[in-house]
């Protein structure tokens, strides 16, 4: 591991105008290349101090030998320089997207004599045009079949189009009229040609031309009572519209734009694009990325600029490029984008309208794409095997964490606090053993004690189910003056160490910890089963809490640990340092997965609380008060104030309410005092309560 001071340039060896700048390592391979308006101030930026690096640029800086710089004179330059070194040197810190499949292109060889329809996957090649990219090679091919009746482009191979042009016989297509058969000279390479570049035309959008120009030509025939030619082009023109159904109109002012949204967690990424033209989607792509660099989500949409456009000229660099967030230098990127494509181009996040609502059905895209590379990464059993065996020899266990359980807390400013309880058994989360908690035993926000709460109550529950099934033998009393054996989990020593303490004594529970019900089978339902792990979300405070709670109940073999979600360090009870796991661990990427599961459970408990109590009412106390006539007494006094204020005759005019529930009404609102009343802060006027069933 390098100083970065050893390799620092002195501030008066940098200058202060745009460039790109290189970290090398000792074997002079480029790890990180960068770019910025002022290279002084933003080469400094690395030689502070490493403790105030994030961790990946601090990982960066000590794993470089050396820096060096190039200054270009505007910053488009610069743009443009950084990615031609990203693409040379494939820097190991650099955010990279790779495609998480090959997308096939429908293409036209523009570049040959005849040009030729086919699919292609892989890099573009210089004089074809592309149009795409397609989900399916069925779905081009599909769409290929019915364009070819109206423009019969050549789409066989070039050993095919050798062999009819030799024997003077064309091929099949040839025969039904999808081909125009240049092969055998029916048509010349210049109408063939045409025909190649009207076939772009209608794929680039301009579709309404060539469709009025059929149904005027077909409406000219049946004049002439030319009725099988009528029919031919009334055909043609259904199939034209045909294949324009299947790219469903999304935008209606027939924009040409590409829209990129991206989802990401700590350690990746997935970007997904939508390129939509004449106001249809005709293309999609995704990609995903780890995050081995410092970066937010402005510079991941960069990323995604230069690599999507990096090699394009022309129309396929679009009008308009719509994204979740600007770029750092939107400016710069934007004269980037206009130089490539050769015209203005819009960079920016939409707002309202159609193209915000088709933005966030990008944004659903881009987070289902980064769940399913999320599951079918932790489904492959290989690696599942490889995280728990790291996750062992980091916390220094005897044996694999073949059953993991996390807890999280959760609660909105000290209200409605809640725990989860999520498992992973085998890498794989087991949603049937998932439980939730409501905070009982204080008031108010203490994340530390309600941790410690939660696991006093998820064990005291356990040993209550191993003393249930006779798994837990009682200690036997040892005779005088003689230690005697200790059950697991049965005895444990005192916070102090002054000696052993007897098992904790189970006493009635309240009704929600009583136990469960058995199975059938006779196998306990819940709580029944110990974790080889406890992992606690939180650092060194949480995990103390947790281990303390399992002291206390005398279990000492279960591990505990931490993950701190700020820098994702592994913390272990009583150690001062953390253990930080590389961050293409599969053991990280494991106890992230379980640590994000378990606040998610947490966090959608507590709002189903939180939005329960928003609608709860003094008239849900009520013995015998259903819904129906809850309503109707609302209905019947426009709110729950007016209702306060009647008497009981007056309630009991209301249908379905007689004197012993109008009795019962008055006494649950009058023990129940009204909210203080809401006052307009602009003007101090103070508001009538209308609350129409809420209090």
């Amino acid at each position: 591991m390098a100083d970065p001071s050893s390799y620092r340039p002195s501030p008066g060896q940098i200058p202060d105008s745009p460039g790109v700048y290189k970290f090398r390592d000792e074997h002079r391979r480029v790890i990180y290349v960068g770019k910025a308006k002022n290279l002084r101030q933003r080469v400094a930026n690395y030689f502070q101090d490493l403790a105030n690096l994030h961790p990946r640029t601090r990982t960066m800086v000590t794993t470089a030998a050396s820096v060096e710089w190039t200054v270009v004179s505007t910053e488009v330059e610069a743009l443009q320089l950084e990615y031609t070194w990203i693409k040379e040197f494939d820097p190991r810190f650099n955010v990279k997207y790779r495609d998480d499949k090959s997308y096939p292109y429908l293409a036209v060889t523009l570049n040959e004599e005849f040009p030729r329809v086919q699919v292609m996957r892989g890099a573009k090649k210089k004089g074809v045009r592309y149009f795409g990219p397609y989900g399916h090679a069925w779905a081009i091919r599909e769409t290929v079949d019915l364009m070819l009746r109206v423009f019969p482009v050549r789409t066989c191979s070039a050993g095919v189009f050798k062999n009819a042009a030799r024997t003077g016989r064309p091929c099949l297509l040839g025969y039904i009229d999808k081909c125009s058969a240049p092969c055998v000279g029916r048509v010349t390479p210049e109408e063939h040609r045409e025909l190649a570049e009207d076939f772009c035309d209608f794929m680039a959008g301009r579709t309404g031309t060539y469709i009025r120009r059929l149904e005027k030509d077909m409406m000219q025939a049946a004049e002439e009572m030319e009725y099988e030619r009528a029919a031919r082009l009334r055909d043609d023109a259904e199939a034209l519209k045909r294949a324009m159904e299947k790219s469903a109109v999304v935008l209606a002012d027939a924009t040409d734009a590409d829209l990129i949204a991206v989802a990401e967690d700590e350690l990746e990424a997935a970007l997904q694009i939508f390129h939509v033209r004449g106001g249809r989607v005709r293309g999609q792509r995704g990609w995903v990325t780890d995050k081995v660099e410092a970066v937010d989500t402005s510079g991941l949409v960069e990323h995604a600029l230069q690599q999507l456009y990096g090699e394009e000229r022309g129309d396929a660099v679009p009008k308009e490029v719509l994204v979740p967030a600007l770029p750092e230098d939107t400016e710069a990127v934007s004269q980037w984008l206009a130089d490539r494509r050769g015209s203005q181009v819009s960079l920016r996040i939409p707002q309202r309208g159609d193209k915000k609502d088709l933005m966030a059905t990008v944004q659903r895209n881009a987070q289902q794409a980064l769940g399913l590379h999320k599951t079918k990464r932790a489904s492959d059993l290989t690696t599942r095997s490889r995280a728990l065996e790291e996750i062992a020899e980091a916390l220094g266990l005897d044996t694999a964490p073949l059953r993991i359980e996390c807890y999280d807390i959760s609660h909105l400013q000290g209200d409605d606090v809640v725990a989860s309880m999520v498992v992973f058994e085998d890498g794989l989360a087991r949603k049937s053993e998932y439980r939730r908690f409501q905070i009982k035993g204080f008031e108010g926000q203490d994340d530390v004690r309600s941790m410690h709460e939660v696991i006093g109550r998820r064990f005291k529950r356990y040993l209550q189910e191993k003393e249930r099934t006779g798994e837990w033998e009682e200690p036997q009393e040892p005779a005088p003056g003689a230690a005697g054996p200790a059950a697991p989990g049965a005895t444990g020593s005192t916070p102090g160490g002054t000696g052993p303490v007897p098992a904790p004594v189970l006493t009635a529970a309240s009704p929600a910890d009583e136990i469960e019900p058995r199975e059938d089978d006779g196998r306990p339902k819940r709580f029944a089963y110990p974790p080889q792990l406890v992992v606690v979300d939180g650092g060194q405070p949480q995990v103390a809490a947790a281990k303390r709670a399992l002291d206390e109940l005398g279990i000492d073999d279960i591990a505990v640990c931490g993950l701190a979600k700020r820098l994702e360090e592994v913390w272990l009870p009583d150690d001062d340092d953390p253990v930080v796991l590389p961050r293409s661990s599969e053991g990280l990427y494991l106890l992230q997965r379980v640590r994000d599961e378990a606040h998610r459970f947490a966090i959608t408990y507590q709002r189903a609380k939180r939005a329960k109590r928003i609608r709860s009412s003094p008239l849900d106390d009520v013995a015998g008060l259903g819904e129906t006539r809850k309503q109707a007494l609302i209905k019947h006094f426009g709110s729950v104030k007016k209702l306060r204020q009647a008497t009981i005759e007056e309630i009991c005019e209301v249908p379905g309410i007689g004197r012993r529930t109008a009795e019962s009404v008055a006494a649950a609102l009058a023990s129940t005092a009204p909210a203080a009343p809401a006052v307009n802060t602009a003007t101090g006027e103070i508001m009538e309560e209308d609350d129409g069933g809420a209090s």
